[in-house]
């Protein structure tokens, strides 16, 4: 942090700083470092010199790297498709002060799948969203709501929609979705360590067909290749009551092999178990879903799954959890360090267990994983959480709202990283940005200038939450690059002034800081360190000896 008096002339009563785009490099200094520069010949060496004066060595070099930050960078092509309600607000927001100062991001696609525009469109904007998807291979999708008949009049549809993560997982050869817990640095949450999991993208009762019946005779037949042709007796049941549903839904496994290949993967890179959930003892259709991820296990991942150590507790072999099994083990497995895959539905309800249990949907991620025909990736990302309507009518009623945005915001990261990915131009620089952008909301929380989720009633606004972050960002990114890597990785714990019966005396600890700053630097070197520690009686000693006097 720079203290100079300059800087202060640009905070706000609340404390905030605003720091404008840096256009020149005069006025990055001037805002920046607050260094005024006078009128007459001003050369940046002169202007450094004149601030090592107020400034330590490594401010100087903060100061330097001022002036050598990069103008926009072009964002490679990506998919962004807008959502309503709460989490559209909040990402205009995050994109206005987080994305827009450091990025051009006119390659991008934008499509708006809010209800009225798919309305008015006839929907044609869902399918030029998912042939974009299609195309460019990285999305980012804001929550958006799939009305009910009740809400499709309220809003004026010509009709109900259907929801729109079908047509995208079909368009986008859907995979798998990936679901893993979000942690914070020096924050505890649910989980200790991290928890992946695979949900099957397709199938099951999300695409079911269904009818109401009468008493009868029911028959499902399958006709191989040719549907007129000769039909292979599925079930035949007949069907006494008076009232019933009738449901058929199917399984597609083709790309199950692809699934434990991605799944597998993750769990070896993050070093952690993978269990395989089914129903298989009373579902034995979905013995297929077990056998071929096991195969695929036994020949590629088995051993050095076991050279890892990541077997021992199972017997050496790759294991299978029945799903309600599993249901009890994400409670008791608090400190992680596991993997599930599972089928579309039982996956859709083990995640939100597992999301409930870390803290809420908002703490885990939520990725659809597809592949082109040419076998590129197709990956989708989005907050595993709702359009948060409840928020949404607060803030139309005027009244403050406390949004963490933070799902949206890794969703946010995940997709410019896959973009850079498919497009290595400026993939350095997007991937420092959005390490310095992770780190930036963790600290901000951290420090406990979170949201209220977080924080409690003293918790900032969603506005104030994502202008915090803007700040603690910009300050980041103008770090340099080894500071800047020091800061991303430097351990952070909460701010310890929200603690119960917090009754340390800060007058007391300044004048002790100022008794061992023996030369006034501002800093403790390793000697003035030293000499504290012996004084205090708090120096480590060697084993055997007694303590220093």
């Amino acid at each position: 942090r720079i203290g100079s008096p300059a800087l202060a002339r640009h905070r706000t009563p609340e404390g905030r700083v605003h720091s404008a785009e840096p256009t020149t490099q005069a006025r990055m200094l001037r805002q920046g470092a607050g260094l005024r520069l006078s009128n007459g010949p001003t050369p940046q060496a002169m202007m450094l010199r004149r601030g090592a004066r107020l400034l330590s060595k490594a401010q100087v070099r903060c100061a330097r790297n001022l002036s050598t930050t990069p103008q926009k960078v072009r964002a490679p092509a990506m998919v962004y498709i807008g959502g309503e309600e709460m989490t559209h607000y909040a990402m205009q927001l995050i994109l206005k002060k987080w994305i827009d100062p450091y990025f051009d991001t006119s390659a991008w696609e934008k499509f708006d799948l809010s209800c009225k525009a798919r309305d008015a469109s006839d929907d044609r904007v869902l399918s030029e969203a998912v042939e974009a998807g299609a195309r460019i291979g990285a999305i980012f999708k804001e929550p958006t709501i799939t009305p009910t008949g009740v809400q499709a009049k309220e809003m004026g549809l010509k009709k109900a929609l259907s929801s729109p993560n079908g047509a995208m997982r079909r368009g986008w050869n859907g995979i798998t979705i990936s679901r893993d817990t979000i942690h914070i640095d020096g924050m505890e949450l649910g989980f200790k360590e991290p928890v992946l999991f695979e949900r099957h993208a397709v199938g099951g009762e999300y695409g079911a067909g269904w009818k109401k019946v009468g008493a009868g005779r029911l028959v499902t037949k399958f006709y191989p290749d040719d549907k007129y042709g000769e039909a292979v007796t599925v079930d035949e049941r007949i069907l006494e009551d008076k009232h019933n549903v009738v449901v058929v839904y199917h399984n597609p496994y083709d790309n199950i092999k692809d699934l434990s290949h991605h799944f597998f993967k993750r769990c070896l890179a993050a070093n952690i178990t993978p269990y395989v959930v089914t129903k298989k003892t009373v579902f034995k259709w979905q013995e297929g879903f077990w056998q071929i991820m096991k195969e695929v296990f036994d020949e590629y991942y088995k051993v050095p799954f076991a050279k890892m150590g990541l077997l021992k507790r199972t017997g050496g072999e790759l294991p299978h959890l029945i799903s309600d099994a599993a249901t009890m083990q994400i409670i008791r497995w608090t400190d992680g360090g596991f993997g599930m895959a599972a089928h579309n539905y039982d996956g859709d309800m083990l995640t939100d267990e597992i999301a409930q249990v870390h803290r809420s949907p908002g703490f885990i991620t939520s990725n659809l994983i597809g592949k082109r025909a040419d076998g590129v990736p197709i990956m989708e990302f989005e907050a595993s959480h709702g359009t948060v309507a409840d928020l949404w009518n607060a803030h139309l009623r005027g009244e403050e709202t406390s949004f963490n945005p933070l799902g949206m915001a890794e969703a946010l990261i995940g997709a410019m990283r896959h973009s850079a990915d498919l497009d290595s131009k400026d993939k350095a620089f997007v991937y420092n940005y959005t390490a310095m952008l992770r780190q930036a909301m963790h600290r901000t929380m951290v420090y406990g200038q979170g949201t209220r989720d977080l924080c409690g009633p003293d918790g900032l606004t969603t506005e104030d939450f994502i202008e915090k972050v803007s700040w603690r960002l910009g300050r980041y990114l103008k770090m340099g690059e080894a500071d800047a890597e020091q800061a991303r990785t430097a351990p952070v714990r909460p701010n310890r002034n929200f603690r119960r019966n917090y009754s340390v005396d800060a007058e007391a600890i300044e004048a002790l800081f100022k008794e061992y700053d023996t030369d006034a630097s501002g800093s403790i070197q390793l000697p003035e360190f030293t000499d504290m520690m012996v004084k205090l009686g708090i120096a480590p000693t060697k084993l055997g000896e007694a303590p220093a006097k």
